[in-house]
């Protein structure tokens, strides 16, 4: 029986996890083995074997050999711009300052700013490492005294970190190099299998004889479309590894990325037309074209596909482009309302054969960087630096106090959990500190069965690690949570003459959450964040963006700029939404997650609207009626901008962080009502426009010389448009009736006089 590609994908994301497990492992046990078995000479240098780890676990998660590569180089980065800092700072401050804590504690809050004010391109790793060193530094010299010197204690810092950019490289490599090529086309071929087979589900939709045979089809295809967006994801994470291991890959070509866009994105469109409902196909010349077009889908895919393919190179085949003379079949009198779903098909199919032309500008990647960059930082770099230097002073002081010998663990908990985006302080909190303990706890456990045998307890981390590589993609405890669980362990297991495992497992779980504490009070005393708030947050910032995004769609302006923004801050409005979902609601209202959802479906879907509304008709200057043409849409759509400007604008302020309680009185005060039906027109339809683009068509096509404009693809193009603006009106109701939902039940007793009626626009005037 052949698998089906879904099945094929979670056989190869089992595979490449339990992969990602093993090579974590063998990158812990080559700490290992180096720190507590070998040579005196060696071990004597390597004085922080949990840095070592520390430094490995950050490196070697789902790694390739370009990743490791890319982690060995940002461990030179940090060290290089750390470590001669810290030999300076030592010889300045001399030793008297060591047994003054609130001194020490301040060393490593200017550390701590310095580093993350580094260059603006610094990879966030790098900060990590860069943190995690300061602080060793700094609380090693107290704890060592003047055991070692000023030199020799940040050498051995030094070497730790080094040891665990090594473990990783080496573990990408035997016993066979793990490549980020190889596992880059093996899910491009997994890719392209998925994707004729959601296009053939499309295509027999299409083409089917009624309602419900078509929604059978439709029924299949959303396990497909999950596969493939776990695909993409998977392959846009390798992308960076495929650098480093082919740097002379041209900087200037379309990029993988994009031509992975440029067939999604029409095949989303497919389904978004299929989504409008049935609508049976009336040229019969069309109808027996179209099962023919599979094979060009099919060959088109496998071009684009290919590893190496060059966005120039054409298959031979599809030269003789059955769907293009096909098109040549529609009339003028095709467009109607009851039509605009199956021209935005065929219109999809066509950028489908023809995807050099929906990502129009190549993406340059800026290389990693770590030098201080010269130019005044921004005011987002800024707060990122107070917070970091005020959390690890902070952190360093109470964890001194509480337990000098192991006031690394306070530091070192937060060094490597800093981001510089805003994220939900208590659902990562309360992964990490979860994390932490199943992690000791286990330690201490694996300590307790091999108490006779000390010498192999590292073996009992083999399975947790395996545990762990699967854990981080849980959505309880993700990333955060399951480095947490591995380092809670590997500190137990991985080292050796740290006292007692119960008494230092207790001690490193209290420092652990002294850490956690003042990074959480210090983001919420500068930015309070938690899930839901970042929620409201990202729903107000896409609302805006995509405002941005229609206002430029008139004037055929739309720039992948804005485009890319929007589709970020949709992509966090997604993620905080699962966040917020598990987050504890302490004292505060339940999350009104199923509203959340809605708004992003909407968006999701107006986004990649967006993305078909940028293209231009391709038509001929020389003719006159196309000045009426143009005319005639350019006054729709900036009627249809007009319109949904305000609901936006409107919906972006309620959607504000404020409550609506407290907006509503604002609004009270400066005489304005929240009215999202305000500004719009409530007379006409696209009946009267669509009248008009058949009167001119009609007589472009009975005027005009053979061969001079493609009357099908005019006719296409008009009716997709159409389609869209349609399409972006019905979603812009559903978002009203969601904000409204979510004001109503957050304010029961305000804003009880919004309504939301169809977005209708005006028609431009045949006068």
């Amino acid at each position: 029986m052949d698998e089906t590609p879904t099945t094929k994908w979670a056989r190869t994301q089992w595979r490449m996890r339990m992969e990602s497990a093993l090579r974590t492992s063998a990158a812990c046990a080559i700490v290992g083995c180096a720190t507590m078995y070998g040579p005196e000479p060696i071990r004597a240098q390597l004085a922080f074997p949990a840095f070592s780890y520390l430094t490995t676990i950050l490196i070697v998660r789902d790694a390739t050999l370009g990743d490791a590569l890319r982690g060995c180089w940002h461990v030179i980065l940090a060290t290089i711009y750390v470590i001669p800092a810290c030999v300076l700072g030592l010889w300045v401050l001399g030793r008297g300052w060591c047994s003054i804590w609130p001194v020490a504690a301040l060393v490593v809050a200017v550390g701590g700013f310095l580093v993350a004010l580094s260059g603006k391109n610094t990879s966030l790793m790098t900060k990590r490492i860069g943190f995690g060193q300061v602080v060793i530094v700094v609380v090693g010299v107290i704890v060592l005294g003047e055991r070692d010197g000023v030199l020799e204690h940040p050498l051995h810092v030094a070497a730790s970190t080094a040891l665990g950019g090594l473990a990783s490289v080496l573990a990408m490599l035997l016993p066979y190099p793990r490549l980020a090529y190889s596992e880059v086309r093996k899910l491009l071929r997994l890719y392209g299998e998925n994707t004729k087979e959601r296009t053939v589900i499309f295509l027999r939709a299409f083409l089917a004889p009624n309602a419900s045979t078509a929604a059978q089809y439709i029924s299949l295809s959303p396990p497909f479309a999950e596969t493939g967006a776990k695909l993409l994801h998977n392959i846009k994470n390798l992308q960076g590894g495929l650098l480093w291991e082919k740097p002379w890959i041209k900087k200037h070509s379309k990029s993988l990325e994009d031509r992975l866009q440029d067939i999604e994105l029409p095949i989303r469109g497919l389904e978004i037309a299929l989504s409008s409902g049935f609508f049976p196909l009336d040229h019969q010349e069309l109808a027996e074209s179209l099962p023919r077009i599979e094979i060009q889908i099919n060959l088109k895919l496998d071009q684009t596909l290919s590893f190496n393919a060059s966005p120039t190179t054409t298959v031979p085949e599809l030269q003789e482009d059955f769907l293009n003379k096909s098109l040549n079949c529609l009339k003028p009198n095709d467009l109607t309302p009851k039509n605009l779903p199956s021209l935005f098909f065929l219109f999809c199919l066509t950028l489908l054969l023809q995807p050099s032309i929906i990502t129009r500008k190549p993406k340059i990647r800026k290389p990693d960087n770590f030098w201080p960059c010269l130019s005044c930082p921004s005011k987002e770099t800024l707060l990122f630096a107070v917070k970091c230097s005020m959390s690890l002073g902070l952190a360093v002081l109470f964890g001194l106090t509480f337990d000098k010998e192991n006031a690394f663990w306070a530091g070192l908990t937060i060094a490597i959990s800093f981001s510089n985006e805003r994220q939900a302080n208590f659902t990562v909190a309360n992964a990490r500190a979860q994390g932490t303990a199943m992690g000791s706890v286990y330690g201490v456990l694996g300590c307790f069965f091999f108490h006779r045998f000390t010498q192999v307890k590292f073996l009992a981390l083999l399975p947790w690690i395996v545990f762990t590589c699967f854990l981080r993609n849980s959505r309880m405890y993700g990333q955060p949570g399951a480095i947490s669980s591995v380092i809670g362990a590997l500190l137990i297991l991985g080292r050796k003459n740290y006292g007692n495992p119960k008494e230092f497992a207790i001690e490193r779980l209290t420092e652990a959450f002294i850490g956690l504490f003042c990074l959480v009070l210090v983001e919420n005393l500068l930015q309070p964040a938690r899930a839901v708030s970042l929620t409201k947050f990202e729903l107000s910032n896409s609302l805006r963006a995509l405002n941005e995004c229609i206002e430029e769609i008139v004037d055929s302006n739309l720039s992948d700029e804005k485009q890319e923004i929007l589709k970020t801050h949709i992509k966090n409005l997604e993620k905080f939404c699962g966040e917020a979902e598990l987050e504890p609601n302490f004292w505060f209202s339940p999350f009104k997650g199923k509203c959340f959802w809605k708004l992003h479906k909407s968006l999701s879907k107006m986004s990649d609207v967006l993305h078909f509304m940028g293209f231009e008709l391709e038509l001929d200057d020389d003719q006159e009626e196309l000045d009426h043409l143009q005319q005639y849409i350019k006054i729709y759509l900036e009627r249809f901008k007009d319109n949904i400007a305000i609901s936006l604008k409107r919906l972006e302020s309620i959607t504000s962080i404020k409550s609506s309680a407290v907006h509503e009185e604002e609004s009270k005060q400066k005489g304005t009502d929240h009215d999202l039906e305000a500004g719009r027109s409530n007379s006409g339809g696209d009946g009267l426009f669509l009248q008009q683009m058949k009167e001119v068509t009609d007589k472009m096509q009975n005027g005009q010389k053979k061969g001079n404009v493609n009357g099908g693809k005019m006719i296409l193009r008009l009716g997709a448009m159409v389609f869209c603006v349609n399409l972006l009106m019905r979603e812009m109701e559903e978002i009203e009736r969601a904000v409204i939902e979510l004001v109503q039940w957050e304010n029961p007793s305000g804003l009880q006089d919004l309504h939301c009626n169809k977005i209708i626009i005006d028609e431009p005037s045949t006068k």
